[in-house]
């Protein structure tokens, strides 16, 4: 193969890092988007069903998070556990990352005109956008952190966990099994620590809190299920192609009696 770099070992070496920077980047790509749109704009996908109303709200930064889930799932099977879980605290260091330069971009000069009823700019000002994104992303990044920390690692270990369980069969047992719990967990999280924590949820305060919640956490858990379960075709076929294309049994990590 032409145009390898000194460092690449061989052309399938080459390969196989290839491909894991571009999960890797769909992975972080997909994550910095959510954290930034966030909750900044609830999308209604409310129906009917026999005359009765199912709310639906979903908010915009949920959009992009199946495809996290996704990429770890396709690295946990090609690439390892362990390589899953680096890949997973590099994710948090960049939530981290993108935190502080909007908190740089916020505290530095000139010093904005701040509404007090709302904390704000006023809506005219230039950098209001700026400001109510930052509000936004802020008020959430614990939520944002904490959850995202504890599902990815729980879709991790549970993937591995289904596939020595099942000695590497029933790609769908692992690739949905693990997605179904770790969604949940990411979901309510987010959703309660957001709404608890930051107070950036909204929230009609005159009606009760949980029903609410509910309806939030509900409607992301929908949105997540249903993709992961979408995700299932694409998932058999990424696998049964990447698998040859890379040169790599999926189930020498656990043969091994690795972890």
């Amino acid at each position: 193969m032409s145009g390898l770099h000194p460092i690449e070992a061989s052309a399938i070496h080459a390969r196989r890092e290839r491909v894991f920077l571009l999960l890797a980047g769909l992975f972080l790509g997909s994550m910095t988007m959510l954290n930034i749109l966030g909750v900044s704009r609830f999308i209604d996908f409310s129906f009917e069903v026999a005359g009765l109303t199912i709310p639906m709200a979903l908010a915009v930064g949920v959009l992009p998070y199946p495809i996290t889930f996704l990429c770890t799932d396709f690295i946990s099977e090609l690439y390892g556990q362990a390589r899953a879980n680096f890949l997973v605290w590099v994710g948090l260091l960049l939530n981290v990352y993108v935190i502080a330069f909007l908190y740089l971009g916020g505290a530095m000069p000139p010093a904005p005109t701040i509404d007090p009823a709302t904390g704000l700019p006023p809506v005219e000002a230039y950098d209001f956008a700026f400001y109510k994104i930052r509000f936004l992303t802020m008020g959430a990044v614990a939520a944002s952190m904490i959850a995202y920390l504890t599902a990815q690692l729980c879709d991790v270990t549970l993937f591995h966990f289904w596939k020595r369980l099942t000695n590497g069969r029933h790609l769908w047992l692992r690739n949905n099994g693990s997605t179904v719990v770790s969604q949940f967990v990411d979901t309510f999280a987010v959703i309660t620590i957001t709404h608890f924590y930051a107070g950036a949820l909204p929230i009609d305060e005159a009606q009760a809190i949980w029903p609410q919640l509910w309806v939030f956490i509900g409607s992301g858990y929908v949105f997540k299920l249903s993709m992961a379960l979408v995700d299932t075709l694409p998932f058999y076929v990424g696998v049964h192609y990447l698998s040859r294309y890379l040169d790599i049994d999926p189930n020498e990590e656990h043969a091994k009696g690795e972890i």
